[in-house]
């Protein structure tokens, strides 16, 4: 089912390509049909997943060899295509799978070069879910990396007027990022090896099944005397296994590259998420971004920087992520302060909102340094949350500027009445955000903050500094509800009170499914929580 739902998009491509120029109607519901097809998959299979894999597991694998090449005295290279969920995958794919059903229908007025941009999309929607489905770190990679190139031409050929600059450092910020990622990939890679596969190599046994973990002393005694049996694989749960490490290697402990690797690592999944001072990136991309790549970019994209986390920094540095654990408690309360500060200050609702996307996201990286059950789950639970409401959040904006081009919080005032029914969603999204209870905000904050309180590894002052933030997130919320639409009704601009025209019927589906969600998961969380259980118990296990 994994590979069905990845050659949707190009079989997507394919169809797009037989369209003229013209065809925008043709290739808007090409492109619909898609998403949807993608997210009755994601649902089927969520619908399967406690049933097709014990805890531990993964579910719905799919394995075959993907090339093999010979390295000499290096012994063998493998590579993959390896598909798979776990809890935190699935949780992913869900919320990717939402996200671009809300973008490929906020897209509906694309027109101009609308065939590109749907190809883009296309490209995009094979990516972004391949990044949470793929076993094998190569192709975690190229997935990784070339989501970058359809994310840079509809930011710089769709965007706003200063979209060349914005989707320029977007592309830097985030290839640094990459590179970074791909140091690391190539010492883990060269560090470790797989067991079975190398006794299979070395006829040690005749098949995979026949191994055992007490063959291990003689497999690492082979590597040591007769090196060119060796095969190295890009699979993501070697890296997790002290035992697949080379004595000597370059990440084995106790090795002086091994600090570097780690922050390495780090700084390039926190590019991604994005945290202070790695962020300057993000407001300019969501400014100049159209809005349903904003709503790609804060619903899906961040995320992938916190799944990066999870998936690849704790289990290859469970015991440096512990070392500093109170440097990286500090980033994210500067981000999640910074962030909502920042927030406060702004006069453009765009950018207050990207603003508000680095001071949620913090809360990501508390509950991930937090190694408590608590916090783990509230840190995913976060990215969910996060996705469907800065996705509705920005949605507003759009509807906003598309009929004034204006997104200046102070050229408004008493919008309730003009707008009722965009008012209505302005207020219940924007409570949400805020971690009102009932709501999903609510759950994730307060599973991150109580996690991190009872984490031996996060100090006190910094709950407090998180719990700060979430004052600040009130603040400029209801600052925002206030100046906006309460009040007498006034508009900057007179030639608005024309165009300001109450939510069409397509844009309150849109915003009813983010408020939708939002309250279901805030009312019964364990719809994320369960599936989410075995990824938490296997980072757990990982605390040294």
């Amino acid at each position: 089912m994994l590979t069905v739902l990845l050659l949707i998009p190009l079989c997507l491509l394919v169809l797009l390509g037989t369209t003229g120029r013209r065809h925008y109607h043709t290739q808007r519901l090409l492109v619909l049909a898609g998403v949807i097809a993608q997210l009755s998959i994601t649902l089927f299979l969520y619908a399967r997943f406690p049933q097709a894999g014990a805890a531990g597991s993964l579910s719905f694998e799919e394995q075959y060899e993907w090339f093999r090449i010979p390295a000499g005295d290096w012994g063998t290279i493998r590579a993959d295509y390896h598909v798979g969920l776990d809890g935190l995958g699935l949780s992913m794919l869900l919320l990717t799978s939402v996200v671009f059903l809300l973008a490929a229908i906020a897209s509906w007025n694309i027109k101009e070069k609308s065939k590109g941009y749907y190809a883009l999309f296309a490209l995009l929607m094979l990516s972004v879910p391949a990044c949470f489905v793929v076993r094998d770190y190569l192709v975690f990679y190229v997935f990784f990396e070339f989501m970058l190139l359809p994310m840079y031409f509809l930011i710089g050929l769709w965007g706003g007027e200063r979209r060349e600059y914005a989707a320029l450092k977007f592309f830097i910020y985030t290839l640094v990022g990459s590179l970074f990622i791909l140091i690391v990939f190539i010492a883990g890679l060269v560090s470790t090896f797989d067991p079975a596969a190398t006794a299979l190599e070395a006829g040690i046994i005749a098949s995979i099944e026949d191994y055992t973990p007490a063959l291990l002393p003689e497999v690492q005694k082979l590597i040591q005397t007769q090196p060119e049996w060796v095969v190295h694989r890009f699979d993501m749960d070697l890296l997790a296994m002290q035992e697949s490490y080379i004595p000597g290697s370059v990440l084995f402990a106790g090795h002086d590259f091994r600090w570097w690797a780690f922050w390495l690592l780090v700084t390039g999944f926190l590019i991604k998420l994005p945290a202070v001072p790695f962020h300057t990136w993000l407001p300019d991309a969501h400014v100049e971004a159209p809005t349903p790549i904003s709503v790609i970019l804060a619903g899906i994209l961040l995320k992938v920087g916190g799944y990066g986390l999870f998936r690849f920094v704790i289990p290859m540095f469970a015991d440096l992520w512990q070392a500093h654990s109170e440097v990286l408690a500090f980033m994210a309360v500067l981000s999640i302060l910074y962030g909502a500060m920042n927030a406060l200050a702004m006069d453009d609702l765009k950018k207050m909102i990207a603003y508000a996307s680095v001071s949620h996201m913090g809360y990501v990286l508390l509950g991930a340094v937090s190694m408590t059950e608590e916090g783990l789950q509230g840190a995913i639970f976060q990215m969910m949350s996060h996705g469907v409401l800065s996705a509705g959040l920005f949605l507003l904006v759009g509807v906003l500027y598309d009929r004034t081009h204006d997104r200046h919080i102070s050229h408004y005032s008493g919008l309730w009445h003009r707008m009722p029914r965009f008012s209505v969603f302005a207020f219940l999204l924007m409570f949400a955000s805020l971690g009102l209870p009932l709501f999903s905000a609510f759950v994730g904050e307060v599973f991150t903050l109580l996690g991190s309180f009872r984490s031996e590894w996060v100090h006190n002052g910094w709950v407090a500094g998180a719990a700060l933030g979430i004052v600040l997130s009130a603040a400029y919320f209801l600052w925002c509800l206030r100046r906006m639409f309460m009040g007498e009704y006034w508009l900057s601009e007179p030639a608005y009170h024309e165009r300001l025209t109450d939510l069409r019927g397509r844009e309150t589906v849109l915003l009813g499914i983010c408020v939708v969600l939002s309250i279901l998961w805030g009312v019964y969380p364990a719809f994320l929580f369960d599936i989410a259980q075995d990824s938490v118990n296997t980072l757990l296990r990982l605390i040294p």
